[in-house]
């Protein structure tokens, strides 16, 4: 009995499920750069800095939260728990500094000082990001959109719910969010640093799967609508400190809720037995000299270069027959010297690339710039969503931070699914998706520039979703043209598409028509009363007021983002026959398609 249930117990502390829900934990408390509107106040007041001071930290988060070159090439040759401790020690030590100083316990540092304090301590959020997705990637090889989807929502879902947590606890002033920032992610992820990390997923597949997925999905959406409720019964009407406590204990079971999956599989008797998946063709278990193999591979190369154009539109039969032919063409011509057919050069799209590999290929900097255009475009209305409220008159700016938020995880899950979908039904190209997202994001940025009824409300919610949806596509598509091996590298390398596109649009375009705007109406003002404006000699004391502020803006992101959809369908054209290839299998309608429209280009 007690040798059936150490098995038992076994299976579970090596189930892919477990792993996949401690990795959803860990997400949950993640987000560490999304509390830093919360504490700048505390730190501004307690310090005496001024706006520009308090920006200078703001970027020092930016860029520590957008640097994770050094945690993707950690996760190619450390376990996994080691990324997660480094990732723990960073972010306890780096916040744990600032709290040291806003609490007194230490003297006034210098602004630099807390500048890099701040940069470490979310930097460490990226190990977390890093060593949670490669792990889950790994073992779930196919169903990589659902992975990435809902690992990101928890993780730009986790500002919401630690405050929820901070505001549950009650502590008795404001510079204990700090202290909470520092010391809470890093617990969670000590705790858990054990149990996330490649467990063999692959050979875990049960029938069961897609029960646990939509299980999961409904745990998320119940987790969206709750915590939106939550945020606007606390902007709107104001609750008590116990009613806090009660809606704060019930978030916390909503996100414990999923452990119900690994348990249930490893403990319930009624569970199937696992099986083995493979997102890539098995190859034929030839025992052939390498020299042989590699000879194989550039044949089919040399057939999908010299096969006609008409052959692509055969019937599947003759299709293969033509193909035979000229293979074994090509493969007598190459053994009596008569043709010399060229060498494979690097890894083709599906294979496992390095970094260095994947950027001399144009599909990821295709990607990249599509990302920088679009998700830029949706970072630059997120950073500025406060001020764009202002400018329309609203006081109460709380409720559209938090609605753009839910939305942000509802557009990750969702693409994900989404996205999901399209290459299971049709395998077609998942970068699809993030054409459709970009057109989606276009028209409601439009919206707004028009000046629509409601527009506030409008492009908050497309724009959350439809920006939330790039960061559960883009990832799992470079998963799978670039494969698995520099995962880490690669995703962290995106990552810098958002702040690099929002610093061109937000801290050049925006910020430049904003003071336009301001001084002209300042202008106007003066010449009506005749008085002088001190305004005008202080940008930082200007204000724009009306949708001029930010129309031209957005007009300009909205045309940039249908640049970008441009660029992702060049991505879809060019990998069509890789996902036909990966998923098009089995696919009756996808299969045809994408026979009729391939050339196989899989270099």
């Amino acid at each position: 009995m007690m040798e059936h249930f150490s098995e038992k117990l076994k299976a579970f502390a090596n189930n892919r499920w477990l792993v996949f829900v401690c990795a959803m934990w860990i997400q949950s408390c993640a987000g560490i750069g999304y509390l830093f509107g919360s504490i700048s106040p505390v730190i501004k007041s307690t310090m005496g800095y001024n706006q520009r001071q308090i920006a200078a930290l703001g970027v020092a988060k930016d860029v520590g939260d957008a640097i994770g070159f050094v945690a993707g090439t950690l996760c190619e040759i450390l376990p996994m728990w080691v990324v997660l401790f480094i990732g723990a020690i960073q972010n306890f030590v780096g916040y744990g500094l600032v709290w040291l100083v806003i609490a007194k316990i230490l003297p006034d540092l210098p602004l630099w000082v807390l500048a890099a304090a701040i940069f470490v301590g979310t930097n460490g959020e990226t190990y977390y990001n890093t060593a949670a997705l490669v792990s889950c990637v790994q073992n779930f090889p196919k169903s990589r959109g659902p992975i990435v989807g809902i690992l990101k929502g928890f993780a730009g879902l986790s500002g919401a719910i630690l405050t929820q947590v901070y505001l549950m606890i009650n502590f008795p002033n404001e510079a204990a969010l700090i202290f909470m920032v520092a010391v809470g992610p890093s617990m969670v992820a000590i705790a858990l640093m054990f149990i996330v990390r490649p467990v063999g997923g692959h050979k875990q597949v049960r029938p069961s799967d897609g029960k646990s997925f939509l299980f999961t999905y409904s745990v998320c959406l119940i987790l969206a609508a709750y915590m939106l409720a939550v945020l606007l019964l606390e902007d709107l009407v104001g609750l008590n400190q116990t009613l806090i406590t009660v809606l704060g204990v019930l978030l916390i079971v909503f996100v414990l809720l999923p452990v119900i999956i690994p348990i249930s599989l490893a403990f319930s008797s009624k569970s199937s037995p696992p099986a083995e998946e493979n997102l890539l063709p098995k190859p034929e278990k030839d025992e052939a000299s390498t020299s042989d193999q590699d000879s194989n591979e550039v044949i089919m190369s040399e057939v999908e270069d010299e096969k006609p154009p008409e052959v692509d539109s055969l019937p599947s039969s003759e299709r293969h027959k033509r193909i035979a032919h000229l293979q074994a063409k090509l493969f007598q011509a190459a053994a009596d010297g008569a043709v010399r057919v060229k060498r494979k050069r690097g890894p083709r799209r599906g294979e496992d690339f390095t970094l260095l590999q994947a950027m001399l290929k144009a599909d990821f900097w295709l990607m990249f710039i599509s990302l920088v255009l679009a998700s830029g475009s949706g970072l630059t209305v997120i950073d500025n969503l406060g001020q764009i409220c202002l400018s329309l008159g609203y006081t109460n700016t709380g409720i559209f931070v938090s609605i753009i938020s839910i939305f942000n995880f509802l557009g990750r899950v969702g693409g994900g699914y989404i996205s999901e979908t399209i290459i299971r039904k049709y395998a077609f190209p998942r970068p699809v998706a993030m054409a459709v997202f970009q057109v989606i994001m276009s028209f409601g940025l439009l919206y707004y520039a028009l000046g629509g009824p409601g527009q506030i409300y409008v492009t908050t919610v497309v724009t959350g979703f439809t920006y939330g949806a790039h960061w559960a596509i883009a990832p799992a598509s470079v998963s799978e043209l670039f494969g698995l091996k520099s995962f880490g590298a690669m995703y962290n390398f995106l990552a810098l598409a958002s702040p690099a596109g929002s610093l061109l649009f937000s801290g050049v375009i925006a910020s430049g028509i904003y003071d336009y705007y301001a001084q002209k109406q300042a202008s106007l003002q003066q010449s009506i009363s005749g008085s002088l404006l001190t305004a005008l000699q202080d940008d930082d004391t200007l204000t724009c007021e009306g949708s001029i502020c930010y129309s031209l803006t957005f007009a300009i992101m909205s045309g940039v983002c249908i640049v970008a959809m441009v660029l992702s369908s060049i991505i879809v054209y060019r990998t069509r026959s890789v996902y036909a290839q990966l998923y098009g299998r089995g696919k009756k309608s996808g299969k045809q398609f994408f026979s009729r429209n391939c050339k196989g280009e899989t270099r």
